[in-house]
């Protein structure tokens, strides 16, 4: 049984690995196309980092991404205390079906109801500058804070409510005790929420392909429309950069989490 889990996982990862190895490979190509390795060569690096544009899109999609993740850590957490401290279950069951239906809608249906409110708002209000930076970042939001209430709602029921019933009748104030027990208590969903609308904001395609204007673009459009244009293997270099800062942020994550159960357990 072992040996079969592990041929599974070894297959599984050959699966996910193999195209990413084969990519980061072909970055390093002297030539211009994946077709066949003419020799090694940096050039298409070097080309990525003269390439201004490229790097305010990458500028723009993390900024986008940071303030998605911030701000629907917020949002989201505000709504999963909402929806915890309703008495009636069949309320919280009614905010809960609302709330997830919105993460099983097709991406392409929320993207065309954001364009339709975007292009309303513009033609009626005339704020024009709202379709770019602002309709992406407004779209990236609404679409993470449910995310976001589903990874918190799980902490709050995890909690004891004896220990909020505890600090009441000692006399605390409800301020006090959100600040004092609740927050630190369900601070993992909090963070949880914030990294999954920050992945949600970077890979995000359909969404933002809808929204975007002004001049405005993220990573996932724009490598879209160099793809259309045909092989570029500064996308190879560009995807090879973004993989290698992942992994180092996994591995920064790893020892931390790891160095800290240490010193618990000690």
């Amino acid at each position: 049984m072992k040996l079969t889990s592990k041929i599974y996982l070894g297959v599984i990862f050959a699966i996910l690995y193999i195209p990413l190895i084969y990519l980061a490979f072909y970055s390093f190509n002297s030539g211009k196309t994946m077709i066949d390795f003419e020799g090694f060569s940096w050039k298409h690096y070097v080309d990525l980092f003269k390439n201004t544009r490229m790097m305010v899109i990458v500028i723009n999609t993390i900024v986008v991404a940071l303030l998605c993740g911030l701000f629907s850590a917020i949002f989201g957490t505000l709504g999963a205390l909402g929806i915890y401290s309703l008495k009636s279950n069949k309320q919280k069951n009614s905010f809960l079906v609302g709330n997830n239906i919105l993460i099983v809608s097709p991406d392409v249906i929320i993207g065309c109801s954001f364009l339709l409110m975007f292009t309303f708002i513009s033609k009626y209000t005339g704020l024009d500058t709202i379709q770019g930076f602002w309709s992406v970042l407004l779209s990236h939001i609404a679409f993470s804070i449910p995310i976001v209430v589903l990874m918190v709602l799980p902490k709050l029921y995890e909690m004891p409510r004896t220990m909020v019933d505890a600090a009441i009748d000692l006399g605390a104030t409800y301020p006090q005790v959100l600040s004092k027990i609740v927050i630190p208590y369900i601070t993992p969903g909090i963070w949880a929420g914030f990294f999954m609308g920050l992945t949600y904001s970077l890979d995000d395609f359909a969404v933002t392909f809808f929204v975007t204007g002004n001049g405005f673009q993220t990573l996932s459009v724009e490598i879209y429309s160099m793809a259309r244009q045909g092989i570029n293997l500064q996308i190879n270099a560009l995807s090879t950069v973004l993989t290698i800062f992942v992994v180092v942020a996994v591995l920064i994550y790893y020892v931390i989490n790891t160095s800290k159960l240490k010193r618990e357990v000690r």
